[in-house]
């Protein structure tokens, strides 16, 4: 009964590591987008009030 519970417990620490990277890698990619959409496109991220009436 010890190797099933020990198997078990591996199994959820090895579930929440692969949760983590998921989590990160996803994380990552929006950043790079955002970063990227930033690159091309500077002065649109910038949220300056224009008063040329």
């Amino acid at each position: 009964m010890d190797d099933s519970s020990l198997s078990s417990t591996i199994d959820v620490d090895k579930g929440f590591a692969i949760a983590f990277v998921v989590l990160l890698f996803i994380f990552l990619t929006v950043m790079i987008f955002r970063c990227a959409k930033l690159v091309k496109n500077p002065y649109e991220a910038t949220s300056q009030p224009q008063d040329h009436l």
